[in-house]
């Protein structure tokens, strides 16, 4: 990076200084709000954040209620046990003495709260302090109710918030130096009347506020307590000092190319605007969108139409991240630095490492090394040489053979298909902020959560997450039959994907022009499939856009099916099929293998449903109709048709 690191002895990695404005909780005294000009930690993953003088917090201190010893500063909390002065929870970071077990949080090292204040500017009598108490009262300034410490008049019987103190019933803001402001409840103010925050935009929660009559000027008692800063000078964002604008007027910021209508920065002689979370953004980073580094630029120009994230128009004329090896994309700085898809690195300064990505090595004509098989070399067979066998299986995604080139050994009965060994090692997944890696094999059984399959394929695992290969390899835009846009991967709730009508509640791709939604489980159908009932491969279809002349019929299961739901379907013979009936809920596994489950760690057999007559499933009584089916280990006749059925067979949700 460019900015110097400092080594502070408050976090084990070096921190950075930042005048960019974060809304947070400090990671040191742990208040949330927010928080100008502090100190951030640029490992991944760790979006840690410091107030200025938390982070400068020294490593040893003399306080004033403990004279016998010093104090030093710990990420050793003791489990919980409450600070000795204010009686909070006491959380890491806090400064202890090793001799008296005497501990106190950073808010009471750093600003001890005296015993007894004489002359508050809140209250006209004196007030002492009370550690917190069970019993929950109201602030006497600012009406919230107190959680934690408080200053309490013994005449009166009222109560203040620690940091309420220093407040009264008028002060002198630095936002607005023209009139004093006076604290008055908020519904007495008039319909014409400014209620809102000028200086962060939000309206106060609490039911008090700081309001001048005179410009209609308001200020919430957080920004009254924590103002911002007057003036910002950093040089990266703009190469003049920067000037707080505390009004309420809508204009749009260079730097986001967003709507900003309270306390931007101006730079009046540039005409230069800038939104106060946009001050000191992350000049390169990497988002989980794309596989390349995104640099920060204040001006985007021509060629770009579409967010990489949103997917929504982007600015010309304003600031995004773009990325200098594909030319044409683009990323609103908002959405990049969203922490579902930034790790939080900032990666000026740093050089790049080119990694070799590939899962292979080629060692000879149409011949390779694969790092899933090393121990013999896979030849290419193009072009659909190999008939159909339900037996012969792709090792990595678990489908049957039959489309498309594929990878033998010719040792060994393993196989892959060719767009399945061309696989990368390492894949950056809409999914998490982490990076993904293939594996050959996971700990356990891969139970993907976002098709719901269980998969005992290859699969991309990260820390949080294994997904199996078939969710692993969506890309977006998501070029699809099944509709006439290219979709593109959302997270949202309460949503049912017109592909099989099911409910979705994670993530999806979607077309937001036409409202159309796809489940993952959709998505990863195969387009073409070999089944038992039939002698010719069989089409995913996806929906009749037009109403048959009759009723259509599974020919699996004989029921009705619905023909706007996707099925699948031989042009040749005119059969239709469900496509849950064709694949079932254990399609991925394999053939033969033996598996665990439940908490007993009941064995089944995953076996193919070839018999004459199809078996009963021990659970719902009927007729096994999918192609493969569970066996219960060394019991005839036992058999499981689906994950549901499993699931309450074992008396728990698997």
């Amino acid at each position: 990076m460019a900015t110097t690191a400092v080594n502070l002895p408050i976090h084990e990695h070096p921190l950075f200084p930042s005048a960019r404005c974060i809304i947070g909780e400090c990671d040191g005294c742990h208040v949330n709000g927010y928080m100008y000009n502090g100190y951030f930690c640029n490992e991944p993953f760790c979006f840690i954040w410091f107030h200025k003088e938390c982070a400068e917090a020294p490593a040893e201190i003399s306080h004033s209620s403990h004279h016998q010893h010093p104090l030093l500063l710990t990420n050793d909390s003791n489990d919980g046990r409450p600070c000795d002065l204010c009686g909070q929870k006491l959380l890491p970071p806090c400064y202890s003495c090793s001799t008296c077990e005497f501990k106190v949080d950073l808010t009471c090292a750093m600003k001890p709260s005296p015993p007894a204040i004489e002359h508050p500017l809140c209250h006209h009598h004196s007030l002492v302090f009370l550690k917190k108490r069970e019993e929950k009262v109201s602030c006497e300034l600012c009406k919230d109710s107190i959680a934690g410490p408080s200053y309490s008049c013994l005449e009166c019987d009222v109560y203040f918030h620690v940091n309420c103190i220093q407040l009264s019933k008028e002060v002198n803001h630095p936002c607005h130096s023209a009139h004093s402001l006076k604290l008055i409840p908020s519904e007495s103010l008039t319909d014409d009347a400014e209620t809102t925050c000028l200086l962060c935009g939000d309206i106060p929660a609490e039911n008090m506020l700081y309001h001048c009559s005179v410009c209609n000027f308001t200020s919430c008692l957080g920004c009254t307590k924590n103002p911002p800063l007057l003036v910002i000078e950093h040089i990266k964002t703009h190469k003049h000092p920067l000037i707080l604008f505390p009004r309420r007027i809508p204009c749009i910021c260079d730097i986001c190319g967003e709507k900003c209508e309270f306390a931007v920065y101006v730079c009046p002689p540039c005409d230069f605007v800038a939104g106060r979370a946009c001050i000191d953004l992350a000049r390169v980073i990497n988002i989980n969108r794309h596989d390349h580094r995104i640099y920060l630029t204040h001006h985007l120009g021509t060629g770009y139409s579409k967010c990489g994230v949103c997917h929504e128009n982007v600015n010309q004329y304003k600031g995004a991240y773009s990325c200098s090896v594909c030319p044409h994309y683009a990323v609103h700085s908002t959405c990049a630095v969203r922490t579902d898809v930034w790790d939080g690195v900032e990666l000026e300064g740093t050089p790049e490492i080119t990694e070799d990505n590939s899962p292979f090595k080629v060692v000879g004509d149409n011949l390779i090394c694969h790092f899933s098989h090393e121990e013999h070399p896979l030849r290419l067979h193009k072009d659909d040489v190999f008939i159909h066998d339900e037996h012969k299986r792709c090792a990595a995604c678990i489908h049957p053979l039959g489309f498309g080139s594929i990878y033998c050994c010719e040792t060994c009965p393993f196989i892959l298909h060719e767009k399945c060994a061309n696989l990368p090692m390492k894949k950056r997944l809409v999914f998490g902020i982490r990076p993904y890696t293939l594996m050959k094999e996971t700990t356990q059984l891969t139970d993907c959560k976002l098709c719901g399959i269980f998969s005992d394929g290859f699969a991309y695992s990260s820390r949080w997450l294994d997904v199996d290969v078939h969710c692993g390899s969506l890309n977006e835009p998501l070029v699809h039959d099944g509709h006439i846009h290219p979709l593109h991967f959302d997270k949202m709730e309460d949503h049912s994907c017109d592909g099989c009508k099911k409910h979705i509640n994670d993530y999806m791709l979607r077309c937001k022009a036409c409202d159309f939604d796809l489940c993952l489980y959709c998505a990863t159908l195969p387009k073409k499939i070999w089944h038992m009932n039939d002698g010719h491969p069989l089409t995913l279809c996806c929906g009749e856009k037009e109403e048959p002349s009759g009723k259509c019929w599974c020919d699996i299961c004989e029921k009705e099916l619905d023909p706007s739901i996707w099925f699948y379907t031989c042009y040749g013979c005119g059969v239709t099929l469900h496509a849950q009936c064709v694949l079932g809920d254990f399609s991925r596994l394999i053939l033969g293998q033996h598996y665990w489950f439940g908490e007993k760690g009941i064995e089944f057999e995953v076996v193919p449903n070839n018999h004459n007559t199809r078996p009963l499933c021990i659970h719902c009584q009927s007729r096994c109709k999918v192609s493969v089916i569970l066996k219960k280990h060394n019991e005839d006749n036992r058999y499981i048709c689906s994950r549901s059925c499993l699931s309450s067979y074992l008396g728990q949700k698997i």
